[in-house]
């Protein structure tokens, strides 16, 4: 059963399906579609992402609302274990550290309580602000993966992979 995280500012809950007009709602939003597409109907987009196995989603609440979502997997061959992170969040709440407060409770849960040494998140090599948050979480840039994923206009983009080990997450507030 997926639990409640508390960071200091954002609360990570698990997703339910009345969360999922909200979530359609922000990913509806420009800054949200280009990097999150889904098609026409993101309410059914958002129902696919919460109904794929192997993932948790969580919820991001701040004051009491929805404002965006942060899922993880794991790899569990022994030999190759480690997390990996997706968030996005709701334009109108960027730039006041919630993002980093998600991501840095996140991280702290899935290496504390869950004993992963190693989370990776891949943003877009051209998302500096995504890349500034988790910098600040204490991921790192590994490398950039050349044509990763396909944008809104139809065109390969590149990821940048970013890792963290589990003894360089910043303590933050």
């Amino acid at each position: 059963m997926p639990t409640t995280l508390r960071g200091a500012r954002v609360v990570l809950r698990p997703t339910t399906p009345s969360d999922v007009p909200a979530l359609a709602a922000i990913r509806a939003k420009p800054e949200v579609y280009a990097r999150w597409r889904g098609g026409a109907d993101l309410v059914a987009a958002v129902r696919e992402d919460l109904a794929e196995p192997g993932g948790e989603h969580l919820t991001i609440e701040y004051e009491d609302a929805v404002i965006g979502m942060i899922q993880w997997s794991a790899e569990a061959d022994p030999d190759y274990r480690h997390a990996s992170i997706d968030i996005y969040l709701d334009p109108a709440v960027h730039g006041r550290g919630l993002g980093t407060d998600a991501v840095r409770t996140l991280a702290r849960h899935l290496i504390d309580d869950l004993g992963h040494h190693r989370i990776v998140i891949d943003p877009a090599a051209d998302n500096a602000a995504a890349i500034r948050c988790y910098r600040k979480v204490g991921f790192r840039p590994v490398g950039v993966m050349r044509s990763y994923e396909r944008g809104p206009d139809g065109t390969w983009h590149d990821g940048l992979l970013m890792d963290l080990l589990a003894e360089e997450v910043t303590q933050g507030p």
